[in-house]
């Protein structure tokens, strides 16, 4: 059993075509079912299995239910030798009614199938993934339907690879577009060209779009989503996010990807242009002249024209308008918000907003609003009842809220890069807070004691607020925080006695920090799984670190540790996996046999050092005089 795989347009039915075409002689027994999807749709399953015997014995049965039929194909094939092609198949119960498993059909059988679902394939013995033609190949089969030979006419060449450039490598897009052009002017071409722009060919955006008519809503929801707003983005952040505002955005990035309408390069989510072409089409079909009744709004001139002329609907759910950094005259009246009722997303770049804030949509969960120029947030913004995510990234303020304000499902609270932020807002009426993220908050100096009493805060992130100094010493008595990050606050000197209590604790970063002492009680954190102090010179670490039976990773390289400093039962931390003392000034070591998972362990430019310490067997050691960091 093969499966091929891959979006519409790609070819697997012409490969299958192709194979079937070459092997069929092999095979006295042979059936080519075309379109299953369409036909299970029109005539059922039982017609399909009907087809299948009526090719293959050249009979004809009465078959009343699927179940009986699977029975007779069981019964008359499985001691023959058949090649049988399912091409289109889009349902599990469409595999099932002709090959459910591999003892239908006799020894040297070859069941071929072709999908847009990878889902549908688990079972298979083999899959192969349609691949897009390069370049070369896409303009060869281009110019033999515009042509008739493998090379553009003369004049026709730069035209070509605009069209093949359009196609993104989709053998149906070179093959509709090529046929249409044939024997055409170059003016033809031109003006052809244009109106692609604006009007994807529908012969090419159809087969397209039965992957997408075959989802869910809340999958349909994620893939309009990441078409409009999140191309190129890392995928766990927009699966995080898109969760929250209760998308289930990670089940169906994955169903997205099985169905060839998202790939993902990298972390970073990507799809192809005439995917995202049939996204904005499905958005505006219903109001092509009317963007003001989209679902969604991105495009930057649509946009301007439905927030200067307030045309924004009821329909409209997400809108995201982006000017470039350092770009000041874009402002827009609040009011323009005030019929979008169902607006759920809204991502502004560099966008000015003037007027009262009780304008904006009550409906909204995530507000991303980059460089914002406000010093300080209204009271009447905080008639938000749903919002869950507030991204106020390289903002102006100088505070967030004055005194305690009300944001009941606030999740993620991010306002990195906001250089004049002075202190974090009163968290007291945020109790659903899981996120706080302050990276690069060069002027904050002040956390909120508040933060202390947040039972759902997983993350902090502090990394680079270089004027913060310490944190409230209540914030240390939090069962819930996960994961704190002080990498490069210069100034952070003080680590509470109370961390010890933080008995959800599993990752501390304080790299580059001015911490003089890691308290003792720093052992009771059984959940802590990595603790990195690299480049916090001079620091003193506690006399034992038993009881830290979770620490996989622990970086304390360029800390300036001297003979004793660093603990005798480093040995007892039975999960270490991975141990960076690099560039520090100790003499000798105490023996590391007892870490019994070690995999790396590194002294490069350990220039004292005068013995390895005794390690277990299979470590990896690095120990390079020369300075290679």
């Amino acid at each position: 059993m093969i499966g091929i795989w891959g979006m519409g347009g790609l070819g697997k039915t012409t490969a299958a075509k192709a194979i079937y075409n070459q092997i069929h002689p092999k095979f006295e027994s042979k059936s080519f079912l075309a379109d299953v999807s369409d036909t299970t749709s029109k005539y059922g399953l039982v017609h399909l299995q009907k087809q299948l015997i009526s090719d293959i014995s050249d009979q004809e049965f009465k078959i009343s239910t699927v179940d009986k039929g699977i029975c007779l194909i069981k019964e008359i094939f499985s001691r023959r030798k058949v090649l049988v092609i399912m091409d289109n198949i889009d349902k599990e119960e469409q595999l099932d009614a002709i090959a459910g498993n591999h003892d239908c059909f006799g020894t040297g059988s070859r069941i071929i199938i072709t999908t847009r679902n990878k889902r549908l394939l688990i079972n298979v013995d083999k899959v192969y993934p349609a691949q897009k033609l390069n370049k070369g190949e896409a303009l060869e089969l281009f110019c033999w339907h515009a042509f008739g030979n493998s090379w553009p006419n003369e004049g026709y060449l730069q035209l070509s690879e605009k069209v093949v450039s359009y196609c993104g490598g989709l053998p149906l897009a070179l093959e509709v577009l090529g046929s249409s052009l044939f024997k055409r002017t170059i003016a033809w071409w031109e003006c052809q060209l244009k109106k692609l722009e604006r009007i994807p060919d529908g012969k090419i955006i159809k087969p397209l779009r039965m992957s997408f008519d075959g989802l869910d809503d809340t999958e349909k929801a994620t893939f309009l989503n990441i078409a409009c707003f999140f191309i190129g983005e890392n995928k766990y952040i927009v699966a995080k996010l898109l969760d929250v505002c209760g998308f289930f955005a990670t089940i169906g990035i994955s169903i997205l990807r099985e169905r060839c309408l998202i790939t993902v390069e990298g972390e970073n989510l990507s799809m192809h242009d005439l995917l995202q072409e049939m996204a904005r089409i499905i958005i505006s079909e219903k109001s092509p002249d009317h963007p003001g009744k989209w679902s969604r709004l991105w495009n930057h001139e649509d946009v301007i024209d439905v927030l200067t002329n307030k045309f924004g609907t009821k329909e409209v759910e997400g809108l995201a308008l982006h000017f470039p950094y350092g770009y000041f005259n874009a402002s827009f009246s609040t009011e323009a918000f005030s019929n979008m009722k169902k607006l759920r997303l809204l991502r502004l770049y560099n966008v000015g907003l003037n007027g009262e804030y009780k304008h904006l949509p009550k409906e909204l969960i995530w507000l991303c609003w980059y460089g914002c120029r406000l010093k300080s947030i209204p009271d009447d913004f905080f008639n938000q009842p749903r919002l869950v995510v507030l991204h106020m990234q390289d903002s102006k303020l100088v505070q967030d809220w004055e005194g305690s304000k009300s944001l009941h499902n606030l999740k993620i609270l991010d306002l990195s890069k906001s250089n004049s932020l002075q202190k974090s807002p009163d968290f007291s009426q945020v109790p659903t807070l899981e996120e706080l993220i302050l990276e690069e908050c060069i002027s904050l100096s002040e956390i909120h004691p508040s933060i202390g009493h947040l039972k759902r805060l997983s993350l902090v992130n502090l990394k680079s607020c270089s004027n913060l100094c310490s944190l409230p010493r209540d914030f240390y008595k939090s069962k819930s925080v996960e994961t704190l990050l002080l990498n490069r606050c210069s100034k952070f000197r003080e680590v509470h006695e109370d961390i010890g209590k933080m008995i959800s604790l599993r990752t501390l970063e304080a790299e580059q920090t001015d911490i003089r002492e890691l308290p003792p009680s720093i052992a009771r954190l059984k959940n802590l799984t990595r603790l990195s102090l690299e480049g916090t010179m001079s620091v003193i670490l506690p006399n034992s670190l038993l009881g830290l039976n979770s620490l996989r990773e622990l970086n304390l390289s360029s800390c300036k540790l001297a003979d004793d400093a660093i603990p005798n039962d480093l040995g007892s931390l039975i999960s270490l996996r991975v141990l960076d003392l690099a560039w520090n000034d100790f003499h000798i070591l105490p023996s590391f046999s007892g870490l019994s998972k070690l995999e790396t362990l590194s002294l490069d430019c350990c220039f004292d050092l005068l013995a390895i310490p005794d390690i277990p067997p299979n470590v990896k050691v690095k120990h390079e005089r020369i300075a290679s960091k």
